[in-house]
Order: C-alpha cells, then sequence, then structure tokens
C-alpha cells in the first residue's frame, strides 16, 4: 500500500518484463549443450544460414503506469569469450533491430522481429579456457538502467562425407627390441563413427603389459605468447592385457557415439582450436611407457538431421561445402516430413 504509492508519485516503480518467444519453438529441435559449470541444459538448435524470428513481449509490472524508454532493440550475437580475458568478448556475429524509436508504452506490448538468413559460421563451444556462444538479446533503454533479456540458442555445423579420407598407418620401432605396425581405417570421423584398426606385432623382445589406445582432445587458446594448452583424456580403450607375441595381429573396434566430443575445429575466429588425436600406449614391465600420436579429424554428419532442416540452411550448408554430394536432392525434398 503505502510505500508502493510513494514511489508511484515520484514517478519511480515502473518496470517491465522481458520475454523473447521464437516463432517455432513449438516445432524447433533442441540439443544438449553444457554451459561453463558443467550443468547440461537443452537449447533450440540452428544451423548455419537459418532465419532466426519470433516476439519480443514486454509486459509492464504495474498496469495504467507509462514506461518512458530510450528505445525497444533487439540483437543477434555470436561471440567468444577468453576465460583469461574475461569481459572482453570478440563478437563475429552482430545483427540489431529496432523495435520501437524513444517514447512512452502505455500497456504491454509486443514486437515482431526476423534476421533473415543469418550467417552462423562456427559451432557453439564450451570449452577449459573458451566459450563461443550465439544469443539473442532484447533491451528496453532507460535513461538509467536498461532493462534487458538474453536467449541463448545453440548452432551446430554441418559436413558432408570427406572426399578424401585415407587410412592411418603406422610404425612404432625401438632398435632391436620391438616393431609393432597399426592401422586405422580412416583419418575423419563422424561422431557416432566407430574407429576400426589393427595392430600388428613383428618383433616382441620386451615384455609388454599393457597397451591401450586413447583419445585425446586438445583445446588451444590464445596467440603468441600467450597460448594455451589443455589436453583431455576422453576415451581409453583397452587393447591388451598381457604379452602379445611375434606375428600376433589384435583388431580395434572404437565407437565414438559414447563419448563426449565436438567436431575438429581448426583457428576459430582466430581465437582457439580444438583437435582431437589417438594416441597408442604401451607400458612394458618396468613400467616404462611408449608412445605414438595421430590426429583426426572429427566432423558432424548432416544428412540424417538436414532432414528436419530447412531448406534455406540446406542451401547455405550446400554453399559452405561446396555441391558434391549426390544424397543432398533426396535430403531436400524430405524437408516437409520431420521425422
Amino acid at each position: 500500500g503505502g510505500v508502493f504509492l510513494t514511489m508511484s508519485f515520484f514517478g519511480f516503480g515502473q518496470s517491465a518484463d522481458i520475454d523473447i518467444v521464437l516463432n517455432d519453438a513449438e516445432t524447433r529441435k533442441k540439443a544438449e549443450h553444457k554451459s561453463e559449470d558443467g550443468r547440461k541444459d537443452k537449447y533450440f538448435l540452428f544451423y548455419d544460414g537459418e532465419t532466426v524470428s519470433g516476439k519480443v513481449n514486454v509486459t509492464l509490472k504495474y498496469p495504467g503506469k507509462r514506461l518512458e524508454h530510450n528505445g525497444i532493440k533487439i540483437e543477434f550475437i555470436g561471440q567468444i569469450e577468453l576465460y583469461y580475458d574475461r569481459g572482453n568478448h570478440h563478437e563475429f556475429v552482430s545483427l540489431v533491430k529496432d523495435l520501437a524509436r524513444p517514447g512512452e508504452l502505455t500497456q504491454s506490448q509486443t514486437f515482431d522481429f526476423e534476421f533473415t538468413h543469418v550467417e552462423k559460421p562456427y559451432e557453439s563451444y564450451t570449452g577449459q579456457n573458451v566459450k563461443l556462444r550465439y544469443f539473442l538479446r532484447a533491451t528496453v533503454g532507460r535513461r538509467l538502467n536498461d532493462i534487458s533479456k538474453e536467449l541463448d540458442i545453440v548452432v551446430h555445423t554441418l559436413s558432408t562425407y570427406p572426399e578424401l579420407n585415407s587410412s592411418i598407418k603406422m610404425e612404432v620401432g625401438i632398435e632391436d627390441c620391438l616393431h609393432i605396425e597399426f592401422e586405422y581405417n580412416k583419418s575423419k570421423y563422424h561422431l557416432k563413427d566407430v574407429i576400426v584398426g589393427k595392430i600388428y606385432f613383428l618383433l616382441v623382445r620386451i615384455k609388454i603389459k599393457h597397451m591401450e589406445i586413447d583419445i585425446i582432445k586438445r583445446e588451444t587458446t590464445g596467440t603468441g605468447p600467450n597460448v594455451y594448452h589443455e589436453n583431455d583424456t576422453i576415451a581409453k580403450y583397452e587393447i591388451m592385457d598381457g604379452a602379445p607375441v611375434r606375428g600376433e595381429s589384435i583388431p580395434i573396434r572404437l565407437f565414438l557415439a559414447g563419448y563426449e566430443m565436438t567436431p575438429t575445429m581448426r583457428d576459430i575466429n582466430k581465437k582457439f582450436s580444438v583437435r582431437y588425436y589417438l594416441n597408442l600406449v604401451l607400458i612394458d614391465e618396468e613400467e616404462r611407457r611408449y608412445f605414438k600420436q595421430q590426429e583426426i579429424t572429427l566432423w558432424r554428419k548432416g544428412d540424417i538431421v538436414r532432414k528436419s532442416m530447412s531448406h534455406q540452411a540446406a542451401i547455405a550448408s550446400q554453399r559452405f561445402e561446396g555441391s558434391s554430394n549426390p544424397e543432398r536432392s533426396q535430403a531436400q525434398s524430405n524437408s516437409e516430413d520431420d521425422s
């Protein structure tokens, strides 16, 4: 009662809630994404070239009382934040739409917005030292303090099958005591792929007691003197326990779908990279470790998802990849049935 009256009398007190609602919120797919504190949440999923449109609802807290403002706008932003350089955001996409000129709202109001065929060149990513995020931000400008609201979205980058995908052949040798060869079927794998390989023991004169393949994720941030490398062992795959014999060959099947991985990211906006390596580790009975590392490329497969992609996103990804994919035409004709 009394307090509220006084506040209104002095012209304080009117405020508003802002809500951003996407037009296709009912039908758009969501993707799980990790936030900085490690929690997983679901966000609306977008692809490069897709339109982002919706409504901004500005709801006055106290009906019948006007809200003066310096303009209402909505922004679509893609930015990279390096954790050691907090507060310094590198925006690689920044679009603004003005929704209302400076003036006053006498009642709650809804504003439509549309960002057409927005370029979203990179995949959303939350790492150890860096974060790449896309979000919408609606702002009611005020003289003292703006009222604003953000809505994060997630972007996935899609690729088609690599034209060249040679197998990986490597040899590990220790003069006169160990010689092995290993072979992986490909050098580029999609995120739900299976790494199929073989290890041949050509010469074994040391007692090997353990052998494994690790998948290492390496995140590199910064440039020049400020380069940080963060290595993370994503998967350990035990090949054998016990001693191999000469002439033996051991098959490998490593299913990637069970692990949390992103596509390989090389020099994203000159700010960071995420790369993946297969590491073959041998441990002998004297606890000596021998290893050989090989980079593999990970990519996100588009064909299945593309069914639910809009036509324009399919065109955008075609522009992006060069149109050398025979499955494309049938994928586009499926864009109506969202299965």
